[in-house]
């Protein structure tokens, strides 16, 4: 039986209809009995997660890793919706308020954006953090994941529309698209009528393809081609804990570090410290002539893919600069618009960066691996945008929320 996606699309927007009606205290009510029901069932999740990982077993280790949960990754998820029942509830919120010239009330507040579409790859905590920060923010979700977690994925979704089942609400607030063919995919992105807005979170190849086909809006997230850049008068312990920690912490993530850009006054010097550090992790670093001049057997030569590749491995492009102009330009030339920081005690040099560097979250002495929503005090967050319409950065809740205008007279007509 083929999958009838405006049926779905209907019945979301039915459910995302009453869900915006329903108070603050209530939705925190139920976060917190989806929380606790993830804990009770972690047993049944691991099992399905397992059915999954026999499946990719010959798939790369770090596409393993994003697939996996755990108890104690259960734990984190469901510690993420608590989080999300702790934020302000910014549905109803005013943005502002004004009294015209023809004494009308004018009122910008939050809203639900209406039916969220989410498609994504082997994350299976995207399915309930997506799920738990559309629902706080009164909007209706269709999940697509990858073929690799459908297991996982089902169990998740069943588990949270069971809850809402037992709590008198429309278990169509969350949904989930269990073909994973390509052609039902493109069809779930030109879902036109029935999704207000389609979220992909994934490699930058299936981030693309969802900008390319979809016809319904699209907020781009995810790519993280995100660089490392080491001043001339960096603190160079400091910066050799930075690389290492965003290289190496958890390196199939967005936020991870993939290229590392030396100036040349201290590149004789880092860079064979950053091959100690980095070798017992077994980072393979991949330099520019210069780089493998220094470092020899330590390094083999990048090619020109190699500065644009997310690598979400134990990879690690490396390049010497001749200048913080150099690097700027390097980095605008080739990032993802995600993350990028610089080591450097140079102030001058440091707000030339944070000021010229074109992406959605720049740092200053500290790793790249905080660009996240739970690290910015955001909950669980349902993607981090690179792009610059609507939202930009870590998407938090008041991310989820579109305006509207009220407006209050008293009789008034325009002349």
């Amino acid at each position: 039986m083929t999958l009838d996606l405006e049926m779905m699309g209907t019945k979301a927007r039915q459910a995302a209809y009453d869900l915006a009606l329903l108070p603050t205290t209530k939705k925190n009510e139920l976060l917190a009995k989806m929380a606790q029901a993830l804990l009770e069932n972690s047993a049944v999740i691991c099992a399905a997660n397992e059915k999954d990982l026999a499946q990719a077993k010959d798939l790369k280790a770090s596409f393993v890793d994003r697939l996996r949960l755990d108890e104690d990754r259960i734990k984190e998820i469901a510690n993420g919706l608590l989080q999300v029942k702790a934020l302000p509830d910014p549905i109803g919120k005013i943005d502002t308020g004004w009294v015209n010239e023809a004494g009308l009330q004018i009122v910008k507040r939050r809203v639900p954006l209406g039916v969220v579409g989410m498609i994504y790859e082997a994350r299976p905590n995207v399915t309930v953090d997506a799920s738990g920060l559309c629902f706080k923010a009164g909007n209706a979700v269709i999940l697509r994941g990858g073929k690799e977690a459908l297991a996982t994925n089902k169990k998740l979704v069943e588990i949270l529309r069971a809850v809402l089942e037992a709590n008198g609400l429309d278990p169509n607030i969350f949904q989930l698209i269990t073909e994973t063919s390509h052609h039902v995919a493109e069809k779930f992105m030109q879902l036109n009528g029935y999704i207000d807005v389609l979220i992909p979170r994934g490699s930058a190849r299936l981030i693309q393809t969802v900008v390319q086909k979809a016809t319904v809006p699209v907020i781009e997230t995810g790519a993280g081609n995100c660089h490392v850049y080491v001043d001339q008068s960096a603190d160079l312990q400091m910066a050799l804990k930075i690389i290492e920690n965003a290289k190496c912490q958890r390196p199939s993530v967005c936020n991870a570090a993939e290229t590392l850009l030396v100036h040349q006054a201290v590149a004789e010097e880092f860079l064979p410290k950053v091959a100690d550090a980095l070798g017992k992790y077994h980072v393979e670093l991949r330099g520019d002539a210069k780089t493998c001049e220094i470092l020899g057997d330590a390094s083999v030569l990048a090619d020109e893919r190699d500065w644009d590749t997310e690598y979400n491995d134990y990879i690690l492009a490396v390049r010497v600069v001749d200048s913080l102009t150099d690097a700027i330009t390097h980095i605008n030339t080739h990032n993802t618009k995600h993350s990028e920081t610089i080591v450097t005690n140079d102030q001058t040099n440091a707000q030339r960066f944070l000021n010229e560097v074109d992406a959605a979250c720049v740092y200053l002495n500290a790793s790249t691996r905080f660009t996240d929503g739970f690290a910015f005090g955001l909950g669980a967050e349902i993607g981090i945008s690179t792009q610059k319409l609507h939202a930009r950065g870590p998407m938090g809740l008041e991310a989820l929320t579109t305006t509207k205008y009220v407006i209050t007279g008293n009789g008034q007509i325009r002349q």
